[in-house]
């Protein structure tokens, strides 16, 4: 028996992951990884790397973030306490889907989970206050490596569902797309 129900995304390899939960009187159980699994949604690497962030305040955006490569990396992003409205950016230089943008809601209650490509950049804005995030990573985190986009590009044009209450001075400080960004070539 299959704990994940996998769907497709409208940008390629963008896989929506829903958890099952198994459960009785005494609580439930819900699997958050699971390599065997997760193979056929794309994951293809080991988990390298896992970590728990916790947003204080709605409407908060963290992103959009990403690793150049060869540190480019796959993500299972799980939302552990309240809900989020999860964003990826297609940023593969081949892509047909090429700076398009998709996002999905993820709560505790809904337990779904967002498995993000190599290639892409992501974020999240907070619908509630009090959010914790797990995080999967198949690549260790590179601070030469890091890079990220403004969150608020006219070019990529996501609609956050609420106003911006808070936004770090790093996210504040990603540039905008300009003419000489060529995205990124996994």
């Amino acid at each position: 028996m299959s704990r994940f129900d996998i769907k497709n995304l409208p940008l390629d390899g963008l896989k929506l992951i829903e958890r099952q939960q198994m459960g009785d009187s005494r609580g439930f159980l819900s699997r958050i990884f699971c390599t065997n699994e997760l193979s056929a949604a794309g994951w293809s690497a080991p988990v390298v790397q896992i970590n728990h962030t916790h947003t204080a305040r709605r409407g908060t955006v963290r992103g959009m973030h990403y690793q150049i490569p060869p540190h480019a990396e796959i993500k299972l992003v799980s939302c552990l306490q309240g809900e989020i409205w999860d964003v990826a950016v297609d940023l593969r230089t081949d892509s047909p889907t090429y700076l398009q943008w998709h996002a999905e809601i993820l709560s505790a209650e809904n337990r779904r989970a967002l498995l993000i490509p190599e290639g892409f950049a992501h974020g999240f804005q907070t619908l509630s206050d009090n959010v914790s995030l797990l995080y999967c990573h198949s690549a260790a985190y590179h601070p030469d490596a890091e890079a990220g986009l403004s969150a608020q590009d006219p070019r990529l044009a996501i609609h956050w569902p609420q106003d911006i209450t808070e936004l770090s001075a790093r996210d504040a400080g990603h540039n905008l797309i300009d003419p000489t960004f060529d995205g990124v070539k996994v």
